[in-house]
């Protein structure tokens, strides 16, 4: 299995934009896809050594009655699972090292996630504790989870996240209101279970927020500084997917070819992202996510119009195939023109799904821009974006997405 080159391993004169590298990595877990794979979670935890396994879960998911499937097919298997649910929404620091503790005082062995990206990132920090010690902040950044951790096995229950197949785990810092993003390529799972199923229990605005979730990973996959001919392929294919299907899972919430195939639109996109890593509007996204708590994938459908426009004012052309996967006609059409009509579509799917128009409406001012621009400076995500940002850059795209 190959994997992908670091951030720090990149070369001093970045990558052309336009012309992927000659040497293609991807690094991916084993995948099981389709309606009841579930079922295999048992066997799956076995294969990678599991007695004990430590299963993450939240409220919600156990509501949904997918705990307990999965804690049953982990025990038809002969193991002895523990369940561990003291989490929110966007995992806090201090949430994941108290699971950590619960997790050694458990003498647990293999990790297993079945919930969203929360859940996912959350079983991820456990691991890297484990594995590694100290605090769970001091591992930001590329590469400094340096030891071995216990085996991942996922089962994602949103269509957006892609944090059961990625390299990523994202952390909120309660004392200085941000979240920090950790990459590693240790951190991608063992294997991921994606059963479609899982997806019917969302709500609707966790549905349409992690629908534009995936869709961000892979147009900012498509256009990473790091992309290649793998993750491209992947990415278009993902927004071909998720913007042809994300509308009607809100609309027909129980039809199941619409499920799969954001299912597939979110592993296809995680499995680019992870890859080719991110851009900017992940590294904003990320702190205005720290800020106010608010769900990941709704900041991304507001801010992503607002990036794609920037980053096309220099160059546009590698938007259109994004836009040409995304139903848009292309021919005849200058290059700034179609990367407008992606942007305007992406608005219209958000509108469509009711993702609120601003930054404003989710809580942000004025006051907050100037501290948002310094801490998008420091995330991991913004050095992939294949337009260099200045703060004034990033202060000029927290105000127009206002």
């Amino acid at each position: 299995m190959v994997e992908p080159l670091p951030v720090r391993e990149r070369p001093a004169e970045r990558q052309s934009r336009a012309t992927p590298p000659t040497l293609a990595k991807f690094h991916v877990p084993e995948i099981v896809f389709g309606p009841h794979s579930l079922a295999e979670l048992g066997h799956a935890a076995a294969r990678v050594g599991a007695r004990k396994p430590f299963l993450v879960t939240d409220p919600g998911i156990i509501e949904a009655g997918w705990a307990d499937q999965a804690r049953k097919h982990l025990r038809d298997a002969g193991l002895h699972p523990v369940l561990w649910h003291d989490l929110t929404p966007n995992p806090k620091d201090h949430e994941i090292e108290q699971a950590f503790a619960d997790y050694r005082a458990s003498e647990a062995d293999v990790i297993v996630a079945v919930g969203g990206g929360s859940c996912i990132d959350a079983a991820k920090g456990v691991a890297i504790l484990s594995g590694n010690g100290g605090r769970i902040l001091g591992f930001e950044g590329v590469d400094k989870v340096v030891r071995p951790i216990p085996p991942l096995v996922m089962v994602p229950a949103t269509s957006g996240t892609g944090a059961d197949v990625s390299q990523f785990c994202v952390v909120t810092d309660t004392a200085n209101a941000t979240k920090v993003t950790i990459i590693s390529r240790t951190l991608v799972p063992d294997i991921s279970l994606v059963d479609p199923r899982l997806l019917t229990t969302m709500p609707d605005w966790l549905n349409a927020a992690t629908g534009l979730d995936a869709l961000t990973h892979a147009i900012e996959a498509f256009v990473s500084r790091a992309h290649n001919i793998l993750t491209d392929q992947h990415a278009l294919h993902a927004v071909r997917l998720v913007t042809g299907n994300l509308l009607d899972t809100q609309r027909r919430p129980e039809a199941t070819e619409p499920r799969i195939a954001m299912a597939q639109g979110s592993l296809e996109a995680g499995m680019a992202f992870t890859n080719a890593i991110l851009g900017a509007t992940h590294a904003i996204s990320h702190q205005v996510g720290g800020l106010l708590d608010a769900p990941h994938g709704v900041i991304n459908g507001v801010l992503l119009p607002h990036v794609i426009r920037f980053n096309a004012a220099e160059d546009p052309e590698r938007y259109v195939p994004i836009a040409a996967a995304a139903g848009i006609a292309v021919d005849r059409m200058p290059a700034q023109e179609v990367a407008e009509r992606l942007a305007t579509r992406v608005r219209e799917l958000a509108d469509a799904v009711g993702v609120p128009k601003g930054l404003a409406h989710l809580g942000v001012s004025e006051l907050n821009i100037a501290h948002l621009a310094r801490t998008t400076l420091h995330d991991a995500c913004l050095e992939t974006n294949p337009r260099d940002a200045s703060a004034a850059d990033i202060e000029a795209l927290l105000r127009a997405a206002l």
